[in-house]
């Protein structure tokens, strides 16, 4: 393709920072150095129609773990760690709010609950007993405590009679965030490219050389914020993680409200409306999922079917309305990787399944580094 001298001009020539993603991430860190440098030209690259990862397929849960997600991560992660993975969640989560505003967002603080199988009571126990010290160690944190015992009220089966309750978690409507994040960037003079790949880079010690599927071009300055898609880019220090969800067509007198979480938050539910969002499985098949094939699969739709029928709606008849998937960025670690990889290019990547929460916070870490 040969592109006209005002094409060239006005979109390639002379810019100071390019950012591959225009994910949660992405749009974060465009914002953030529009706000330090008012005057510099920003272009973003999205190999997508729309954001390709996980931003725009999320399920929209605003929080910072579930308790047996906390428990797992003390097991690998000292307290002071697991501490700063939460307050990062918290803090990013109230950036985005901040940013956005919570009518936009749609933000509703329904609580969020955990519950357990009955096959996994025994865990469920474990839960319980450790609820006084998690509490001690957020208690700093949120002022309150956060986790406690409360019944089940939604009619689920097969179940452990109490859930676990959050009431500072809460759930967003994910397409409305990123159109607005896709509009304050389009407002701030922030110009964004759809349908261009990076295929390479160099770093050329006072520039670096980009070249898309489309055009080559010289940016000052390159950012990364591909989080699933980043595993060569980071020397594996993550791996991209396939999500699979799907929903089900409106539900009459839908008595479900909230977020769950459900065997360590391998599967998650939420009420959309008088929908219910079911997604995860991952931990059926963690080599299949370890891919950034946006396609389902047979075993892990058909275990959320089943749950779907046998757990979370046993008396209840639906219909699937539709199904998808995202890719996460998950690692050893699940602290964000956000660094500088050379002179001139720069990473903020590896989000652990928790986008909504701290891309935000990694966005801007991301622009601070320059």
């Amino acid at each position: 393709m040969m592109f006209s001298y005002w094409e060239l001009k006005n979109w390639f020539t002379n810019v100071d920072y390019t950012i591959v993603g225009s994910g949660i991430v992405g749009l974060h860190c465009a914002l953030y150095i529009r706000g330090r440098f008012p005057k510099s030209k920003i272009l973003i690259l999205e190999k997508g129609m729309l954001p390709q990862g996980a931003s725009t397929k999320n399920a929209g849960f605003a929080c910072f773990g579930s308790i047996s997600e906390i428990i797992h991560d003390l097991k690998y992660h000292t307290e002071e760690e697991v501490i700063q993975l939460i307050q990062k969640r918290v803090s990013g989560l109230q950036l985005l709010r901040n940013r956005l505003g919570d009518a936009i967002l749609d933000y509703k603080n329904y609580g969020g609950y955990e519950l357990f199988l009955k096959e996994n009571e025994a865990f469920y126990e474990e839960c319980v007993q450790k609820i006084p010290f998690i509490n001690s160690l957020l208690k700093p944190l949120l002022k309150s405590n956060v986790f406690i015992k409360k019944q089940d009220n939604f009619n689920f089966n097969l179940i452990v009679e109490n859930l676990i309750y959050n009431p500072f978690e809460g759930q967003i409507d994910t397409g409305n965030m990123m159109q607005a994040l896709l509009k304050e960037a389009i407002k701030n003079d922030i110009l964004i490219l759809n349908q261009q790949e990076l295929l390479s880079y160099e770093d050329l010690n006072d520039k670096v050389e980009v070249q898309t599927n489309a055009i080559s071009f010289i940016t000052q300055k390159l950012l990364f914020a591909t989080n699933g898609f980043a595993a060569t880019l980071t020397k594996n220090e993550l791996q991209p993680a396939r999500a699979q969800v799907l929903i089900t067509k409106p539900i009459q007198n839908l008595h479900i409200t909230g977020t769950f979480h459900l065997d360590e938050g391998y599967y998650y539910f939420r009420n959309i409306g008088n929908r219910i969002l079911f997604g995860g499985g991952r931990n059926l098949d963690f080599e299949g999922e370890t891919t950034t094939e946006l396609t389902q699969t047979k075993i892990i739709q058909d275990q959320l079917e089943l749950l779907l029928k046998n757990v979370i709606l046993p008396h209840t008849s639906f219909e699937i309305d539709h199904r998808w998937s995202g890719i996460m960025g998950v690692g050893n670690q699940k602290k964000p990787i956000v660094k500088q990889l050379s002179n001139n290019v720069y990473c903020g990547v590896r989000l652990g399944g928790m986008g909504v929460a701290i891309g935000s916070l990694v966005g801007k870490e991301l622009a601070e580094l320059i």
